[in-house]
């Protein structure tokens, strides 16, 4: 029997639907969510979620700041947009695109923004925040792979979640909210000896290792729920995941296609961490 497809596009469609009404009610008093958005350099990929963010946070009524910069900008130079932007009233949530050039040091740089604007989940009292399970801005992939669970009424309670890669931007968050939502937790990576000997023993298997079509049946546990983060190019330079998706269709209960699961996803909680930063603004100055 064929699994069930995890449609992102469909969930994140349902949200940031969602998110326009309470836009609007900020809308009538006075108060438009803003996003500043820094990209250094010309890497077109980072200049392609920049154009999505930016569109997505127009067509939700959103204000969008795009702060482009060339690959020379030196870091000095981005700290002290960053402070700027940190005493701008009018911005709820800034994001530093990622990766940054060679000369600029990454943590420096997420260690300025203000943990009120981290809208990426990124700054370490906001991961604190997260691992003792404290109100905070929830890094936008985990956070979009645990919406499409609860949207497809996958309770984690009690199942055994594999996570495939300890990055902290998917890997380690991911792994952390599973736990929360008292899943018992495996984390793997490229040092894991026997991977398989893992990874079918899972009941959700999520995998973020940035391999096209790394993972056949062979790996899969019948019936587990298969949430695919990776973002490659196949032989024939067509976008796929880490999970090759046509051998474990008949494998998996559950499973998320690419394009078109978890990536829609991340930008729908991006806009859902912006609103609430302007949301929380305003119950502040109350």
């Amino acid at each position: 029997m064929s699994a069930t497809l995890i449609d992102g596009k469909a969930t994140s469609q349902k949200i940031k639907s969602q998110i326009a009404v309470r836009v609007e009610q900020l809308a009538q008093q006075g108060i438009v969510p803003g996003l500043a958005v820094v990209l250094i350099g010309d890497n077109p990929a980072s200049h392609t979620y920049v154009k999505n963010k930016k569109k997505t946070c127009e067509a939700l009524g959103m204000r969008s700041d795009l702060l482009e910069f060339p690959e020379s900008f030196g870091e000095g130079e981005l700290l002290e947009v960053i402070s700027n932007l940190n005493n701008d009233p009018e911005i709820h949530g800034i994001l530093v695109q990622l990766p940054l050039p060679g000369h600029i040091d990454e943590f420096k740089v997420i260690l300025a923004i203000d943990p009120d604007k981290d809208v990426d989940g990124f700054h370490p009292v906001s991961v604190g925040n997260m691992m003792i399970g404290r109100e905070a801005f929830l890094p936008c992939t985990p956070h979009g792979i645990m919406k499409l669970l609860e949207e497809y009424h996958i309770d984690p309670a009690g199942k055994h979640a594999v996570v495939i890669g300890r990055s902290n931007i998917v890997g380690k968050p991911a792994g952390q909210l599973l736990l929360q939502r008292d899943a018992t937790v495996t984390y793997c990576h490229s040092r894991t000896v026997d991977l398989a000997e893992y990874t079918r023993k899972a009941d959700i298997l999520i995998s973020a290792v940035g391999r096209a079509k790394f993972l056949g049946k062979e790996y899969i546990k019948p019936g587990a729920v298969v949430i695919d983060v990776g973002m490659n190019r196949d032989e024939n330079g067509k976008l796929c995941g880490d999970v090759d998706f046509e051998d474990v269709l008949d494998t998996a209960s559950h499973i998320t296609p690419v394009p078109g699961g978890v990536g829609p996803m991340t930008i729908a909680m991006l806009m859902e961490n912006t609103l609430l930063s302007a949301e929380r603004g305003l119950t502040e100055t109350k």
